[in-house]
C-alpha cells in the first residue's frame, strides 16, 4: 500500500535549452544532445532526430531492451543507450519533464560520471510548473534476490530517498567497498563526480566485441589487479596513448581516485539512474548488494509494478453517498451550458483551486444505450471523455457572475480506455489542473474511476469562451 506525500510540491522542467556533445563510450561516435524544456506530465523523452520521422522513446523501465555494460531503451526505431548517468543527474536535480533531442544512438560518456550533466543542469536552472508532483512512500519492503549473481536489493519505507551500496569483485585492489547517500540532495557533491570503471583484464574482450570504441583513460577508471603481459600492453596500446602499468597492482596510468570508494559510489550512481526509470517518484531507503544494470532494471520493474497496483487505492477520491454534494444537478446547470441529454455530471463532491471531483451515475435509461449496443450495453468512450470535460468546466468556469461561458475542446492527448462501463456503474470523475489557466486555455489531467479501478484517463485542453449577451 502507498501513502501520498501531502506536502505541496510541483513538477519542474529546465529553465532553458541545454546542448551537450561528446563521444559514446561503446559506439565511439560523436553525439550532440539538446535538452529542451517540456510540458508537465511529459516525463523524460528521447527523440532520435537523426532518424526518419524523428521517433521518440520515453525513459521508462518498460522500454529497457538491453543491460549489457549499460542501460538501453528502445521503442520502434528509436533506440538510445548508456542513459543511466544522465538519468541520475536529472532525477537527483528534480527535473521531471524534458525532451532530449539526440543525433545518435548513445548518450555521450563525457568524463564517465554524471558531473558534466549536473553542471549543465545547474547552470541553466529549473523552471517550476503548475502541475503538482506526487511522491509515494512504500508501506512494506520490496525485495529482489538473484542467487546466481549473489545480488540482493531491498527498498524499505523511509521518509526521504536514501541509498546504500556494497560491491565486492573479489579484487585485491578494490576489496569490499561500501557507499551511502543519506539524502538525494547530496548527490551533486558526493556521487555525481564518481566515474565508471572496468578491469584491465576485461579490456581485450570489450574492444574485441566492439563495446568500448569510445573508451579511453579520460572517461573511465581501469583497475589493474592481475599480472599484465607485454603482449597485452602492445595489443591495447593502439586504443590507449601512453599506457602506464602500475608496479604490482593499482590503477592504469596511476590514476588518482576522487574518493577512496569511488567505484562503490559510481555503482550507487548507476542505481539512482536505473531506478529513475520507474517513472513514478517514490520515497524509500534502498540497499543494493552487488548491483548491476540487469538487476537494477529488474528491481525497478518490481517497484513500478507495486506502485501501479497500489497507487489507484491512494488516488481514488472518497465517495460517501451519505454526504450532501457541493453542487447538485440544479447547481451544475447554473454553471454549465449543457442540458439533457448531454449533461454528463450529476453532482460535484470535491472542489479546490486545482482539482474537482464529480459523479456520473450510469443507468439503463441513458438514451445512447438504445443503439450502443442492443443486448450489450456499453457507454461510449467519447461520452466519458465529455463527462470529464464537463467536470473540468466546473473548476474552470467563473461561478460568481451572471455571465455565461462555453468550453470547446482544443486537444485530447494520452487518452486510454481501460475497462468498459455498463448500466449500474458509477463514474468518479477526477480533473486536475496541469498548468494555470491562461487566456482562457485550460490544461487538465482527467481520470475516471469505476469500482476502484481506472476506467479512462486523458490529458485535455479546452478553450473557455464567454458567450455574447444576445446569445443567452
Amino acid at each position: 500500500m502507498l501513502s501520498e506525500n501531502k506536502a505541496p510540491e510541483y513538477q519542474h522542467t529546465l529553465a532553458s535549452e541545454v546542448t551537450i556533445s561528446g563521444v559514446g563510450i561503446h559506439s565511439g561516435e560523436t553525439v550532440t544532445m539538446r535538452l529542451k524544456p517540456a510540458d508537465a506530465h511529459t516525463g523524460i523523452v528521447f527523440q532520435r532526430v537523426d532518424l526518419p520521422g524523428k521517433p521518440t522513446v520515453k525513459a521508462d523501465v518498460d522500454n529497457v531492451i538491453e543491460t549489457t555494460r549499460s542501460t538501453t531503451i528502445g521503442s520502434g526505431e528509436a533506440r538510445v543507450s548508456t542513459i543511466e548517468h544522465l538519468m541520475a543527474a536529472l532525477f537527483a536535480n528534480g527535473i521531471d519533464n524534458v525532451c532530449i533531442e539526440i543525433d545518435g544512438a548513445e548518450v555521450p560518456i563525457l568524463d564517465g560520471s554524471s558531473a558534466p550533466f549536473v553542471e549543465a543542469i545547474v547552470r541553466t536552472g529549473r523552471q517550476q510548473q503548475g502541475a503538482q508532483k506526487t511522491w509515494y512512500t512504500l508501506q512494506h519492503n520490496i525485495v529482489l534476490v538473484d542467487e546466481d549473481k549473489k545480488v540482493e536489493m531491498v527498498a524499505m519505507p523511509y521518509d526521504g530517498y536514501r541509498l546504500n551500496t556494497l560491491i565486492d569483485f573479489n579484487s585485491v585492489v578494490l576489496g569490499t567497498q561500501h557507499a551511502s547517500l543519506k539524502d538525494i540532495t547530496d548527490f551533486n557533491e558526493q556521487i555525481a563526480g564518481c566515474r565508471t570503471f572496468c578491469f584491465f583484464h576485461e579490456l581485450e574482450y570489450l574492444f574485441d566485441n566492439n563495446l568500448i570504441k569510445g573508451g579511453n583513460k579520460d572517461n573511465a577508471i581501469v583497475v589493474v589487479d592481475k599480472p599484465v603481459t607485454e603482449a597485452q600492453v602492445q595489443k591495447l596500446s593502439k586504443y590507449f596513448d601512453d599506457i602506464a602499468i602500475p608496479e604490482g597492482r593499482g590503477y592504469l596510468n596511476n590514476e588518482q581516485l576522487r574518493f577512496d570508494n569511488e567505484p562503490a559510489r559510481h555503482k550507487l550512481l548507476d542505481v539512482v539512474g536505473d531506478l529513475a526509470l520507474v517513472g513514478m517518484p517514490f520515497k524509500a531507503h534502498v540497499i543494493a548488494n552487488k548491483p548491476g544494470h540487469a538487476t537494477n532494471v529488474a528491481f525497478a520493474k518490481k517497484i513500478k509494478e507495486h506502485l501501479k497496483k497500489n497507487r489507484i487505492k491512494a488516488e481514488v477520491p472518497v465517495y460517501d453517498i451519505e454526504q450532501p454534494p457541493l453542487f447538485d444537478v440544479v447547481a451544475i446547470e447554473k454553471i454549465l451550458p449543457h442540458r439533457y441529454p448531454m449533461l454528463m455530471v450529476d453532482k460535484i463532491i470535491e472542489l479546490t483551486e486545482k482539482q474537482v471531483v464529480g459523479i456520473k451515475s450510469v443507468t439503463y435509461n441513458e438514451p445512447f444505450f438504445q443503439g450502443h449496443f442492443p443486448g450489450n450495453y456499453v457507454m461510449p468512450g467519447v461520452l466519458m471523455v465529455e463527462a470529464l470535460a464537463q467536470c473540468g468546466g466546473i473548476l474552470a468556469i467563473p461561478k460568481d457572475t451572471d455571465d455565461k461561458y462555453d468550453t470547446y475542446f482544443i486537444k485530447i492527448d494520452n487518452c486510454k480506455f481501460k475497462q468498459k462501463v455498463v448500466p449500474g456503474d458509477t463514474l468518479i470523475l477526477k480533473m486536475e489542473l496541469s498548468n494555470p489557466i491562461r487566456r482562457g486555455l485550460c490544461e487538465m489531467k482527467g481520470t475516471i474511476f469505476v469500482n476502484n479501478k481506472i476506467a479512462v484517463e486523458a490529458d485535455l485542453v479546452a478553450q473557455i469562451v464567454k458567450r455574447p449577451k444576445n446569445n443567452d
